[in-house]
């Protein structure tokens, strides 16, 4: 069974020990979102082997490494990433494994190293805390920076797709990938200010929102958040890479493995959820009156807890980007992976 709130006791082996701290400087600057319920999910065994398909700072690979004597490849896009993934496999000889590419890919990574089916995969969605406090990578209009927002460094930036894109494609990123019902007028606002002169920082974007949904006293959340959101997951694919990953998922996770998936905005979420219902046999039948489908019987994953898990009241007023997490998961059965269902 989950836990509610921080797992006390993998707080003070894993998250606040002296030992893990000295040995592994990154972490201690970014503590995981739900740490403790994301290694209970996984469960993690001796001799096992896991992916952890967004390495980031590490929390969760090492807090995996040290739960049990096992294995595991971290997948990371961003080249800064899988340098700090290289640094940190020196504490663990031959038990992390760094890989360099998107977890969408984690099939063919395997593949590559000669791994055919593993006993978990861990997936932390959206851009890490790391990425958004460095201004030079544009994730954030919180400082100036330019407006770049690409994880690996390659293909077209932001800046370009601002800069490029027609005025009914952005604001279709716009609404599509940000759900900003107020995408066709910032669109047009972007295509205004773009003939003046391009769009080249973080802080100049967010002006020009800004121009369109003023911010006042009371706000909560930046009335930029969702442009910028948007333009991010666009740049990134990243709902391509979730659908990717969802699909490699039920190929490679051995029976009894685990799919854990953290996710932050509902785009992500309902993704997940529908993937793991369909898989799970849980797709309602055209007729209450029919038989269960066969689908059911031969569901390729089993769905331990029905809705998704979300942080508790202390971990939130501890680190408030947890507040819109949710966390998934859900166990590899012994049927075969399903064919013709899509994830998204």
């Amino acid at each position: 069974m989950l836990h509610s709130g921080w797992h006390r006791g993998w707080a003070r082996k894993l998250g606040m020990s002296p030992e893990r701290k000295n040995r592994n400087s990154d972490t201690r600057a970014h503590i995981p979102v739900m740490l403790g319920e994301v290694l209970d999910a996984l469960a993690p065994k001796d001799g096992g082997i896991y992916v952890d398909g967004t390495f980031g700072a590490g929390g969760y690979t090492g807090a995996i490494l040290d739960a049990a004597d096992c294995t595991v490849y971290a997948i990371d896009r961003d080249p800064e990433a899988y340098a700090r993934a290289v640094a940190m496999a020196t504490n663990y000889p031959g038990r992390l494994i760094p890989k360099h590419g998107c977890f969408g890919s984690v099939a063919e990574i395997l593949q590559a190293s000669g791994v055919t089916h593993i006993d978990g995969l861990v997936l932390d969605l959206g851009v890490s805390s790391i990425q958004l406090a460095t201004p030079q990578r544009g994730f954030s209009f919180q400082s100036d920076g330019p407006l770049d927002m690409r994880m690996s460094a390659e293909g077209p930036s932001a800046k370009d797709v601002v800069n490029k894109a027609s005025e009914a494609e952005l604001a279709d990123i716009i609404f599509t990938c940000g759900e900003e019902r107020a995408s066709r007028r910032i669109a047009k606002r972007i295509v205004e200010a773009r003939r003046e002169k391009p769009i080249e920082t973080t802080k100049e974007l967010a002006k020009i929102v800004h121009s369109v949904l003023p911010m006042h006293g009371g706000m909560k959340t930046d009335t930029a958040t969702r442009t910028f959101q948007a333009l991010r997951i666009y740049v990134n694919d990243e709902l391509g890479e979730l659908d990717r990953a969802l699909a490699a998922a039920e190929q490679v996770l051995a029976p009894d493995g685990r799919l854990v998936v953290v996710s932050f905005h509902s785009l992500e979420d309902w993704r997940v959820k529908n993937f793991l219902k369909d898989r799970a046999g849980r797709t309602p039948n055209v007729s209450r009156h029919l038989p269960p489908s066969k689908d059911a019987a031969a569901a390729s994953f089993s769905i331990e807890r029905n809705s998704g898990v979300a942080p508790s009241g202390e971990e939130v007023s501890r680190n408030p980007r947890s507040r819109s997490a949710r966390l998934r998961w859900a166990i590899r059965t012994s049927a075969p992976a399903m064919e013709g269902a899509c994830a998204g």
